[in-house]
């Protein structure tokens, strides 16, 4: 495949973004990663949002699709279908796995996303409603993973899957959420296994060459007015410090 063939994945090293990147190293397709600084607010620029309205990314660019790809889950389906693996062609099993896709898109990668914002962005116990109505939902759905696989080695389908690479990255955070991993043994046993295939190792290699040092250099350098953009704030009252999301 020539160089104008490849692949193009725009993102940063953010769990929506490393998914495709696992599939991507799954399916031994030839990919660019090409670094969005979102604490920049470089996803709001004219040349972005003609890719994805919502200035959001992942973005994949596939010559052969003929326009941008946008929405992470989407894009996991689309590069299924077209190599024809990860994803059942028809049948019970094939909805199973776009159930748990779906259930990531919906369910899982919202509410750890604002888990951990209410525990970034804001000083503990600042907004406590929040912070507790995020972690108790949070906690339900690493409960709900567990008790599933502990019946079954993947999370849908029967075999490994988008579903299983659409979650993975996201079930990372179990212990940054102040969740014990001894009680959720099948979960970090599924956590574990999928972190030993190639693939993956390979993809989080790729990434933390390509994105970790620009981004920690960006989140330490954003001012309070891109934290704003970030994060989608506007008239009302953003929180006292940002010392947090820096690190």
């Amino acid at each position: 495949m020539s160089k104008s063939e490849a692949l193009v994945l725009y993102g940063v090293g953010s769990p929506n973004v490393v998914k495709v990147g696992i599939l991507l190293e799954e399916l031994a397709r030839d990919y660019e990663l090409r670094y969005v600084a979102v604490f920049k607010g470089d996803q709001f620029k004219p040349e972005l949002l003609a890719m994805n309205p919502l200035g959001k990314v992942p973005v994949l660019v596939d010559p052969a699709f003929g326009r941008p790809l946008y929405e992470s889950g989407a894009i996991l389906v689309y590069l299924a279908e077209r190599s024809g693996r990860f994803l059942p062609d028809r049948g019970p099993d094939r909805y199973e796995v776009i159930e748990w896709v779906m259930v990531q898109m919906a369910n899982i990668g919202p509410m750890f996303g604002q888990l951990n914002h209410f525990r970034q962005a804001l000083q503990p116990g600042e907004e406590p409603y929040a912070e507790a109505r995020f972690a108790q939902a949070s906690q339900t759905l690493y409960r709900v993973l567990d008790e599933r696989l502990r019946a079954q080695t993947w999370i849908a389908g029967g075999a490994y899957s988008i579903a299983d690479m659409a979650i993975y990255p996201w079930a990372l955070y179990l212990e940054r959420h102040g969740f014990a991993p001894a009680d959720y043994p099948a979960l970090i046993r599924w956590r574990d296994t999928i972190a030993a295939r190639p693939a993956v190792i390979r993809a989080n290699a790729r990434f933390q060459e390509a994105f970790a040092d620009k981004s920690n250099r960006d989140r330490k350098a954003a001012t309070d007015a891109e934290l704003d953009l970030l994060f989608g704030r506007g008239s009302f009252a953003p929180p006292k410090d940002f010392s947090r999301v820096r690190g």
